[in-house]
């Protein structure tokens, strides 16, 4: 069995913890994790990318790597920090740029609108690198009152499809909807714009079922899987740190949830990442 973990944040362990969380991975049948290169800010985003041309060893997974603003450091997207982006989406084992987006959630994020400027800066890069785009959307449904406030009757799911209805779905190049949390009608809108929806550990919480309307109804070949680590750990190991090896839980919740084997899972979610990502063996692209 061959699982891809869609979204993992490994410069988030220590080089002490690295080795073992990846013989882990590889124990649990993780062959492939996408390692994204967010860091604590623009100054970090080389870090994924370091990882995945560092990390060669036959008995570990393969590892490639993304880069990116996140929306909540959206404000620092200066010119020089866009400019090394672009340096480093260029760089054929940079296979993405992410995660980017939108998020009304914190109350000190930034302004929609220096989100928005930023996220489509970064939209224009991607363009430009012909590298798929994985995207953070965090709306304010659950936020203090005080981000409520101060974000009002603002829609980051609203705010972010029609960004990416005219500024993305043009290219053909399509994308991720990492940690997808929406509903089954914000599924349905995405896949319209080419996204593939990667479903995490929370599809596996009570609270989830929204999320798991939308796992059942979208078609099986446009899923991927991921654990958003050292985030959000699947049951039973939920409120634990989160690393990739604890997919397997999801993609066994997932599995049962759509009806079929772990292993066809595996095998499909592996396949779908490699369409998106065709040079991580895959074929080529859909347009």
């Amino acid at each position: 069995m061959h699982l891809v973990d869609s979204h993992a944040h490994l410069d988030m362990y220590s080089s002490e913890e690295l080795e073992g969380v990846l013989s882990r991975a590889q124990a649990a049948g993780v062959g492939t994790i996408l390692a994204i290169g967010i860091g604590e800010g623009p100054t970090e985003m080389h870090q994924a990318l370091a990882i995945a041309e560092a990390t060669r060893p036959a008995k570990l997974p393969t590892i490639f790597a993304s880069a990116g603003i996140h929306p909540q450091e959206a404000a620092s997207a200066t010119s020089e920090a866009l400019a090394r982006l672009a340096e480093l989406a260029a760089k054929p084992g940079c296979i993405a740029v992410g995660e980017i987006g939108l998020d009304y959630y914190h109350v000190e994020n930034p302004e929609p609108k220096v989100q928005k400027q930023a996220f489509m800066t970064q939209m224009e890069i991607a363009a430009q690198a012909r590298k798929p785009i994985l995207i953070h959307c965090r709306t304010s449904d659950l936020a203090t009152p005080a981000a409520k406030q101060k974000f009002g009757p603002a829609d980051a799911w609203e705010d972010l499809l029609e960004l990416i209805a005219e500024h993305w779905a043009p290219h053909g190049i399509g994308g991720v909807m990492h940690c997808f949390s929406g509903t089954e009608e914000q599924a349905r809108r995405s896949l319209e714009l080419g996204f593939y929806i990667s479903l995490a550990g929370n599809l596996t919480y009570p609270a989830a079922a929204a999320i798991r309307e939308a796992a059942k109804s979208a078609p099986i070949d446009w899923i991927l899987v991921e654990t958003d680590a050292p985030f959000l750990a699947p049951i039973p190991h939920r409120g634990q740190r989160n690393e990739p090896a604890l997919m397997a839980h999801t993609a066994a919740f997932l599995a049962e949830l759509r009806g079929m084997s772990t292993e066809e899972l595996a095998a499909q979610t592996t396949a779908n990442f490699q369409r998106l990502f065709p040079s991580t063996g895959g074929p080529a692209p859909r347009n």
